[in-house]
């Protein structure tokens, strides 16, 4: 069966063998089994194919590079600008409850204790 993709231990024909993660080349020369576990994933690529797509990933990552640069400074632009009215709004929309928290030791109540002692000292 005729695939591109195979994973370490697999019995391949000959050919190169691409492994993109780490950068390891494997040449067979004759049918084999490619080197390391499950993990690995090895491509069949024909060496002129890396040296043709090579320069056009590198070209396309240039040409895309200063629409990312104009992409994030607009980004920290906005971050700046309305950050403070996005978080004033959350503050406003945001309950303070937070249900991980537990007041075991009566804070309510101690308050409400407090109130009463206030007011028994007015009297």
């Amino acid at each position: 069966m005729l695939s591109i993709i195979n994973i370490g231990g697999d019995s391949v024909g000959s050919g190169n063998y691409w492994n993109f993660s780490t950068g390891n080349r494997v040449h067979m020369e004759k049918a084999g089994v490619l080197p390391g576990d499950k993990s690995e994933r090895y491509y069949k690529v024909h060496p002129l194919a890396i040296l043709v797509a090579a320069p056009v990933l590198g070209l396309m990552y240039a040409a895309f590079l200063p629409f990312i640069g104009i992409a994030m400074s607009v980004s920290v632009l906005f971050k700046k600008l309305f950050g403070g009215l996005a978080e004033s709004a959350y503050r406003g929309a945001a309950f303070s409850w937070q249900p991980s928290e537990a007041y075991l030791a009566g804070k309510r109540h101690s308050l409400m204790r407090g109130g009463r002692q206030r007011e028994e000292k007015r009297e």
